[in-house]
């Protein structure tokens, strides 16, 4: 039976996960700093469950940084496949060696065979990658819920086990387990089974304080007036019904164009003249306009 890989504690303490994510550009609460170490110890997948732009992707990446890991990134969407998040062999490589030993005179099957089926051929992705990696790893298993179910099943085989079998090659067994973090929109519920195996971390939108510490810590040079204004309308925008709520980092882009435009205060022409930084869709801006008297 393989060794279960090992995963080495990355951290000391709840307060030391919030003051190394701080120092990597991740404003966290005692919630999220207490699930990031609590998944680190137990050496237990992070699942992130929320809205779109509530900042859990941030999270896996400065996890990374945080850790001096290298990050890997699986992004899923409808189609996706186990040749595109695993592993497949670089088929036209293997074709030009077959023709070139034909070529040559002819060499057995067998040779052949056992010659295209090796590490030169084998096209490794996320999931793979990591595994095989013996230095730190964070795996972001992104939009974990715009996959198919079938998907699932894969990623509970990999998590489990950490071990991948190659039919050609043997089985592949993790010596590090990576920290794994998967995300997901709550666009579709994900299977019991693949929750079963994570730690589970609900993120919204920031409190109101919180969203101003992020936008002073990322752009400050921003005036705090100025910054209090910004985390207003956002709010005020998000409180509506529109197709796409603004993101922290949308937040963070316009605040980042208010410095550039030198504005010193966010009025109704500042607004309705930069409302394309954060709403992306016409029918959302049209809203936004009539709501805030924009007009």
């Amino acid at each position: 039976m393989p060794r279960p890989p090992t995963q080495l504690p990355q951290f000391s303490s709840v307060s030391d996960v919030a003051k190394r994510l701080s120092a990597a550009g991740y404003l966290t609460d005692k919630q999220i700093a207490t699930t990031v170490f609590l998944a680190d110890r137990l050496g237990k997948p992070l699942l992130v469950e929320g809205p779109a732009g509530t900042g859990k992707t941030e999270l896996a990446k400065a996890l990374a940084a945080a850790t001096d890991a290298e990050l890997i990134r699986l992004q899923c969407y409808e189609g996706l496949d186990e040749a595109r998040a695993l592993y497949e062999w670089n088929y036209k490589k293997q074709l030009l060696r077959i023709q070139a030993s034909q070529a040559e005179g002819g060499a057995n099957w067998d040779s052949v065979h056992d010659d295209i089926f090796g590490e030169e051929f084998l096209l490794s992705r996320p999931l793979l990658t990591a595994i095989r990696r013996t230095e730190p790893t964070v795996l972001l298993i992104d939009e974990t819920d715009k996959a198919d179910v079938e998907v699932e099943g894969l990623l509970l085989e990999v998590l489990s086990d950490f071990q991948v079998t190659i039919p050609e090659l043997g089985t592949v067994v993790a010596t590090r387990r990576p920290t794994v973090v998967l995300t997901s929109n709550a666009t579709r519920e994900l299977s019991e089974a693949l929750k079963r195996r994570c730690l589970y971390l609900a993120l919204d939108y920031p409190s109101a304080e919180r969203e101003r510490e992020i936008v002073l810590s990322r752009v400050p040079d921003l005036a705090p007036g100025l910054a209090d204004q910004l985390v207003r309308t956002i709010r005020a925008l998000r409180a509506l019904e529109l197709k796409k709520s603004p993101s922290i980092s949308e937040t963070l882009d316009w605040a980042q164009t208010l410095l550039e435009l030198g504005l010193d205060t966010l009025d109704e022409g500042a607004i309705g003249d930069t409302l394309g930084v954060v709403l992306k869709h016409a029918s959302d801006q049209e809203r936004a306009a009539a709501e805030l008297r924009l007009n």
